[in-house]
């Protein structure tokens, strides 16, 4: 241990190079490595902490309500979900072409999920994401509408890379939330990509907004540049639940 090379290291936040700098050079001895290769090591492991802190940091932001993975996602239970599709979707092509994903069908079919799997997937590449129920995010967009600031909080989401907007139509939409979301799609329109789940079709939107005129000024610009999949399988919450049984 060297007091002054630990306090200097602390001082930095270089805090995997203090963690183990002894025990690797106690190795680098014993592997005759140059001193270059014991530095570089030393970056190396410094560099990959600070890239996990990172992404752990994106993960929390995104406020996901649990970790999903596409490779734990079941393909075989929903066969008609185009696998191979979902897989290319894999490779984030659509957040840099600013193009959106929608998942449509009723409950259990593993639309959050996938938008989970997404979302967590665009945090590992190091994208600023945020996932949320539609009905909390209409609420938060109310509120900041009545206190005046509805234009910083619009800004805000306008500066996300993916916005996840979940379980869209789990409530009714009043006129003046349906106003507030068409302003979010609007303002995301070709400048930023969405993923968005709901139980209904598009054709169902008109009474979920009580207002076909609106439903279809949102519809429009969510279509427009997106990969729509409509999955009308079993539930996973069903088959989970049966599973015990059928043992």
């Amino acid at each position: 241990m060297i007091p002054r090379l630990d306090l200097q290291l602390k001082s930095l936040s270089l805090t995997k190079i203090l963690a183990h700098y002894q025990e690797e050079a106690h190795k680098a001895a014993q592997e005759k490595l140059s001193y270059e290769n014991y530095l570089a090591r030393l970056v190396e492991m410094e560099a990959m902490s600070k890239l996990d802190r990172s992404i752990n940091a994106k993960i929390h932001k995104a406020r996901f309500p649990s970790l999903k993975t596409l490779e734990e996602f079941d393909f075989s239970f929903q066969p008609q979900l185009n696998e191979k599709e979902i897989i290319r979707l894999a490779s984030l092509d659509f957040l840099e072409k600013k193009e959106n994903l929608l998942f449509l069908g009723p409950p259990g079919v593993g639309k959050t999920h996938l938008a989970i799997a997404f979302g967590v997937k665009a945090c590992m590449a190091k994208y600023r994401v945020l996932f949320i129920r539609t009905q909390d995010l209409l609420t938060d967009l109310s509120v900041a509408h009545k206190t005046g600031r509805l234009g910083q909080v619009l800004l805000n989401l306008s500066r996300l890379d993916l916005v996840i907007l979940d379980e869209l139509g789990y409530l009714p939409i009043t006129p003046e939330q349906a106003n507030l979301l068409f302003q979010l799609v609007s303002i995301r329109y070709e400048k930023g990509a969405m993923i968005l789940t709901s139980n209904y079709g598009f054709e169902d939107w008109g009474p979920i907004f009580t207002d076909q005129v609106i439903a279809a000024a949102i519809i429009d610009p969510l279509v427009h540049h997106s990969h729509i999949f409509v999955i009308n399988g079993n539930s996973f919450r069903m088959k989970q639940k049966l599973l015990p049984e059928a043992a």
